[in-house]
């Protein structure tokens, strides 16, 4: 795999996505870009959607994964079928009800003012740190096989990724991205396929046969039984549902796709299908990974510093050009849905809930495009700094901690959601962004002192219950006595 061959493959596979996007953005409005004029297909939506959540994080570090926490992370996965399930049940047909284009509105309808902007700034920065840790991941990885071999700076590699994204994105937004996460995913899931296949033949063993050893190699533990680990298997599981419920039921960018089909019976087939997929493609990767440390114990390979780096590794370094370049187009696959309907649901946010676009009678259809177009650019670039700032002080696995920050951003959200649904209460609009803001405090306060305080007690991805209920307790105190 020369580094030539590698940029063949990613201009590639970018040329193929902007002939997508010119078959869908050629006639694209403002209404195309946040809601897709409402005319999605829900099964291509649905389809998309697997490879929208999974991204690179999932592609790089949940075959890594594997080594410390063997199946473990299963937990999660069935926490989240569970999490699309309530989405689909209770979050989506109120959504629907309400005829939302930015799902804070809601906030507004339900506390006031206050409450709606605290709501969508949340969700702006929890997707900004989200986004910019999962582009990272795929970024840097081209960086080292591409980039790295011309001397040319990360900054520079970063800008380029993102002007393309800018550019596929700019006039169609969520009516484009709904074919192109298609392609995304189709690619994606091939390389997960083939690698395995690649790995079974160079180890001349079946699928059988391989699973056999997995299960010898201790690598399918799913249940972790001991309550002060993070990995305890019912601390896992409703972490994985109330992550589910905020960074999907409760983040722009996943609902604007859901929001985008026919009608409400459509986007419950969309929810309902698509989480069923999402646990099996994920029990895959968990498989790879296993098969990835069986197959470096057996060539006698040195694990790399990083456990986000052995997929990419093996595949370019151990099994040949053909699974290289497999692999290389499937990191491209998962790079792109990383940043594509971030930034799309980034300018959707700010524009409908910071600038009312969707409200203003007095600008005109073309003021209103080229105010969107300027928030666009604007929020590349803000992905494009953070990105930057993040490959300094990376030092962990991205996929712990992108859940790690989500725990603190998203809590507020989920005490907001939750307060306004399952309460009639109202409350002092004014005091929401302060509760807002201590909450997160209070929890990262309590996780850094839980083995002292609760007697060995170690916090996991469940700090974002912890959050959503101090948050919750917050707006309770916070009530108008009316």
């Amino acid at each position: 795999m020369t580094p030539q061959l590698i940029l063949f493959s990613f201009l590639a596979y970018t040329l193929l996505l902007f002939f997508i996007t010119w078959l869908t953005a050629r006639k694209a409005n403002n209404r195309d870009f946040y809601i897709g004029n409402k005319v999605s297909p829900w099964y291509v939506v649905a389809y998309g959607m697997i490879g929208a959540s999974l991204s690179g994080v999932t592609f790089m570090s949940v075959p890594g994964w594997v080594k410390d926490t063997q199946f473990t992370y299963m937990m999660v996965v069935f926490g989240y079928f569970v999490g699309y399930l309530i989405i689909a049940n209770v979050l989506m047909p109120m959504y629907y009800r309400l005829n939302l284009t930015s799902i804070y509105s809601y906030l507004e309808q339900r506390f006031g003012f206050w409450s709606y902007k605290t709501g969508a700034f949340f969700f702006i920065l929890s997707r900004v740190i989200g986004a910019s840790f999962r582009m990272f991941l795929v970024v840097n990885m081209l960086q080292v096989f591409i980039f790295d071999a011309w001397n040319i700076p990360f900054g520079f590699t970063v800008s380029i990724f993102i002007l393309l994204i800018i550019l596929y994105t700019f006039k169609g937004g969520i009516k484009t991205i709904i074919w192109t996460d298609t392609l995304q995913t189709t690619f994606m899931l091939t390389a997960l396929v083939l690698t395995i296949v690649f790995i079974l033949k160079d180890l001349h063993v079946g699928f059988g046969d391989m699973l056999q050893r997995v299960f010898q190699a201790d690598y399918s533990k799913v249940i972790e039984t001991d309550w002060t680990s993070k990995r305890h298997f019912i601390k896992q599981f409703f972490s994985g549902m109330f992550i589910t419920i905020v960074m999907t039921g409760l983040d722009q960018e996943m609902m604007q796709k859901n929001l985008s089909c026919r009608n409400i019976k459509e986007a419950k087939k969309n929810m309902i299908s698509f989480s069923m997929v999402l646990v099996f493609v994920n029990m895959l990767f968990l498989f790879l990974g296993a098969i990835l440390l069986i197959y470096a114990n057996n060539k006698g390979i040195a694990m790399p510093d990083r456990t986000d780096d052995l997929f990419s590794v093996i595949s370019i370094k151990y099994l040949g050009p053909i699974a290289g370049l497999v692999f290389v187009i499937g990191l491209i696959s998962a790079a792109y849905p990383s940043a594509d309907g971030a930034l799309t649901s980034l300018t959707t946010s700010f524009c409908i809930d910071f600038l009312g676009l969707d409200k203003n009678k007095v600008m005109g259809e073309n003021q209103k495009t080229n105010t969107r177009y300027l928030v666009h650019i604007g929020f590349a670039i803000v992905l494009l700094i953070v990105i930057v700032v993040f490959r300094a002080i990376n030092d962990r696995a991205v996929i712990d901690k992108l859940f790690t920050v989500a725990g603190y951003t998203y809590g507020p959200l989920l005490g907001l959601y939750s307060f306004g649904l399952f309460t009639k209460l109202k409350v002092k609009d004014n005091w929401v962004p302060v509760i807002a803001i201590i909450s997160p405090v209070i929890s990262f306060i309590i996780s850094e002192n839980s083995m002292k305080w609760m007697n060995g007690y170690k916090f996991g991805f469940e700090l974002l219950i912890v959050n959503g209920l101090i948050t919750f307790i917050g707006l309770w105190l916070a009530r108008r006595k009316t």
